[in-house]
């Protein structure tokens, strides 16, 4: 099962360019399931349908509660921003949990889910976005408390562990991620863990999602670091849903232009229905 988080970044930039850009890289990669982060929609558009749609895949969207700061940046007070879920099967099932904001001003951020209708079990699939202040350690902490929560009450009546995609906006390092795995610290549910698929990787492939050699991002911006995270709960039966392999993708231009400020993260889980693909 191939699975995939990647931060879009709205409607920032030459947006025309850029979603060419993120159709080629997601039908070269063809991934099975992809959680997407500040995915835009207006009255006559949504940028996670014309995706499915061209993909071929099914999807959902989710908005933000509180996309005022967004659309005072980009100068636009009718688009909305929220998260999506694309899958290469049915999505049998689905859910939001709001996060819970910091001092001042609510950022609106949010958690999805989708249980989706693999061949071999139902994999029960989430992704997230967590508030972007530097100094937001604290508010993360409580966000991935949430988080662990939501996935707690959705991930039964399967094999499948939960896989928990997202822009958590924090160093590897952090409290929240810790906390959010669960095998550093207690964990944020009781008796919950996950993995960080990166534990897999190869040590010398660069790893940093959030990467002053992008030009959306400018060295003003640094320091290069990874960011976006596959989370997977320990593997089932027979080895379900181990981490096979992780990379980095989309992490170069296209025709040209950056897809978008981030890059993303790919990685191979194991499933019943056949060997990993390479």
């Amino acid at each position: 099962m191939r699975v995939l988080t990647w931060n879009l970044w709205w409607k920032f930039g030459p947006w025309q360019e850029r979603r060419k850009a993120i159709l080629a890289v997601l039908r070269d990669l063809q991934p099975d399931a992809v959680g997407l982060q500040e995915v835009w929609a207006s009255d006559t558009e949504n940028l996670a349908q014309w995706l499915s749609d061209d993909l071929g895949m099914y999807g959902t969207w989710a908005p933000s509660r509180a996309p005022d700061r967004w659309q005072r940046r980009l100068g636009d007070p009718t688009i909305a921003m929220g998260n999506a879920i694309l899958s290469r099967w049915p999505i049998a099932d689905q859910d939001v949990v709001q996060l819970p904001a910091g001092p001042g001003e609510d950022d609106g951020r949010l958690a999805l889910y989708a249980r989706l209708d693999a061949p071999s079990q139902p994999v029960p699939f989430f992704t997230t976005h967590l508030t972007s202040a530097v100094d937001g350690s604290a508010v993360r902490c409580e966000q991935v408390g949430v988080l662990a929560e939501f996935v707690a009450a959705h991930r039964t009546g399967t094999a499948f562990p939960p896989v928990i995609t997202g822009d958590f906006n924090a160093w590897p390092d952090s409290d929240e991620v810790r906390l959010f795995g669960g095998y550093k610290t207690a964990p944020a549910a009781p008796g919950q863990v996950f993995f960080d698929a990166w534990d897999y990787a190869d040590p010398a492939r660069p790893s940093a999602t959030w990467d002053t050699a992008n030009p959306f991002i400018g060295a003003e911006f640094g320091p290069s670091v990874r960011v976006d995270y596959i989370h997977v709960g320990p593997p089932g039966p027979e080895g379900l849903g181990f981490v096979d392999s992780v990379r980095r993708v989309a992490d170069r231009p296209v025709n040209g232009v950056w897809p978008s400020d981030h890059a993303a993260v790919l990685a191979e889980l194991r499933s019943e229905s056949g060997p990993a693909r390479v």
